[in-house]
C-alpha cells in the first residue's frame, strides 16, 4: 500500500500526467509571469513599501511609469504584482469596502481587516484573479506587513518581497535588514531592494516608487529614484537629403470627381 506521506526529495509524480496530456494534444499549463518587484519592510516607527514602475505586455514594455502602490485607507497601502487590471480593481474594491466598514463601526479600520477581506476575495477565485499583493499599514495595534498570494494564502513577516524580481530583492533584505532601523535606513534598503529587481529582472524596470507609513501619517514618494532616465545619445544618426537615390516615383491623385444625377419624381407635399 502506498504511503499517504510524500517521500523526501523531488517529486516527479506529475510526469505521467503531463505525458498523458501531451499525447492527447492538450497544452500543459504555463506559469504566470508576475513581471514586477514589490517589497515592504518594518522599521522603528512604521512601514516602508516600495515598487518598480514597469508594466509589460509579454515582451513589450507597455508603461514605463506605472503606479503600483495603491491606496486602501489613509494609513494603509497595498503594492500589486501580476495582472495590472486585477491588482487595480481588487485594491479599489477593498478600499471601498474598508471605507464602508469604518463608517459602520465608527472606528479607524485595521490592517488585519484589509488583509482578511483581500484573502477571502482571492481565495474565492482560486488564483484566477492574478493579484499578488504586499499590504502594509499602521493602526491602533502598531505597524503590520502582509503578503497575499493570488490563491489567498498570507504571510506576516518583518520584510517581504513579491513579483518576478522578488528573489533579487529578498537577497538585499536578507543581507541588510535589521530590527529597529531608522526611516532613512529602511528607505535606503527598500530602494536598494527595488533596484536589485530592476537591474536583475527583465519584467521589472524604470523608476523606484516608495511609501512611508507611520502613526503620524503617510508619505508617498512617487519616482523617488530614477536610475533609468534617458540621456542624450553620444552621436546623432541623421542623414543629409539625397543620400538615398530614388528608384521610381509614382504620384497618385487623391481628388475624386463625382457627378450628381437628379432623379425626377413627385415631391412631398408639406403644405
Amino acid at each position: 500500500m502506498a504511503s499517504v506521506f510524500s517521500s523526501p526529495g523531488f517529486d516527479f509524480s506529475n510526469t505521467a500526467r503531463n505525458s498523458f496530456l501531451s499525447e492527447k494534444g492538450i497544452p500543459l499549463p504555463k506559469a504566470t509571469s508576475t513581471g514586477t518587484t514589490i517589497v515592504g519592510c518594518l522599521f522603528k516607527d512604521g512601514i516602508v513599501l516600495g515598487a518598480d514602475t514597469r508594466a509589460t505586455e509579454g515582451p513589450i514594455v507597455a508603461d514605463k511609469n506605472c503606479e503600483k502602490i495603491h491606496y486602501i485607507t489613509e494609513n494603509i497601502r497595498c503594492c500589486g504584482a501580476g495582472t495590472a487590471a486585477d491588482t487595480e480593481f481588487t485594491t479599489a474594491m477593498i478600499s471601498s469596502n474598508m471605507e464602508l466598514h469604518g463608517l459602520s463601526t465608527g472606528r479607524k479600520p485595521r490592517v488585519v481587516t484589509a488583509m482578511t477581506m483581500l484573502k477571502q476575495y482571492l481565495f474565492r477565485y482560486q488564483g484566477q484573479v492574478g493579484a499578488a499583493l504586499v499590504l502594509g499599514g499602521v493602526d491602533a495595534t502598531g505597524p503590520h506587513l502582509f503578503t497575499i498570494h493570488p490563491h489567498g494564502s498570507t504571510d506576516k513577516l518583518p520584510y517581504v518581497t513579491m513579483g518576478s524580481g522578488s528573489l533579487a530583492a529578498m537577497a538585499v533584505f536578507e543581507r541588510g535588514w535589521r530590527a529597529g532601523m531608522t526611516r532613512e535606513e529602511a528607505l535606503s534598503l527598500v530602494t536598494a531592494a527595488i533596484s536589485a529587481g530592476i537591474f536583475n529582472d527583465l519584467g521589472s524596470g524604470s523608476n523606484v516608487d516608495a511609501c512611508v507609513i507611520t502613526a503620524q501619517g503617510t508619505e508617498e514618494l512617487r519616482n523617488f529614484v530614477k536610475p533609468n532616465e534617458r540621456v542624450e545619445k553620444e552621436r546623432r544618426y541623421t542623414f543629409r537629403r539625397g543620400t538615398t537615390a530614388w528608384k521610381t516615383e509614382n504620384i497618385r491623385d487623391l481628388v475624386v470627381s463625382e457627378s450628381v444625377k437628379v432623379v425626377g419624381g413627385d415631391e412631398m407635399d408639406t403644405s
